[in-house]
């Protein structure tokens, strides 16, 4: 294999995502435990003369439940792309697969699944006995049986 092809396998194993964690509080950039600190705030400050209707008390509680239970809904869901990736990239072992390099296509068996922050990688032993490691499993083009 040319350096070449080693070089542009490095861009390629270095293009691992990232997952998302993200709540859906994050969006106005606050955590869920800001949000509620603003709430109670405001709760302290309130005008003892003019207290705010119940309704719209308990329809703002309800929207910060919601808001958490969006948020713990989110975690769960990475939670279980993070398994069904790992699955994935262990179903993966012992079958050929093709990974884009730059201008080449590399091949080769996979021989081992390391996980590293959740996120699986791959090693490959190539048909002239090279071992490439640390393979992302986003970067593979096509999957096969093993001759």
């Amino acid at each position: 294999m040319a350096t070449s092809s080693i070089d542009a396998l490095a861009n390629v194993t270095g293009t691992t995502t990232t997952q998302n964690t993200q709540s859906a509080t994050d969006a106005f950039g606050l955590s869920f435990e800001s949000l509620l600190q603003i709430v109670l705030t405001q709760l302290t400050y309130q005008d003892p003369l003019k207290p705010m209707d119940n309704f719209e008390f308990v329809s703002q509680l309800a929207q910060f439940s919601q808001i958490q239970q969006t948020q713990d809904m989110s975690e769960a869901l990475q939670t279980l792309v993070a398994a069904q990736s790992g699955a994935q990239a262990a179903s993966l072992l012992g079958k050929m697969v093709d990974v884009p390099a730059g201008g080449v296509t590399l091949s080769g068996q996979v021989t081992a699944v390391a996980f590293e922050d959740g996120s699986p990688s791959l090693t490959i032993k190539t048909a002239d006995d090279q071992t490439i490691s640390n393979i992302a499993l986003s970067a593979v083009s096509q999957i096969r049986e093993a001759n």
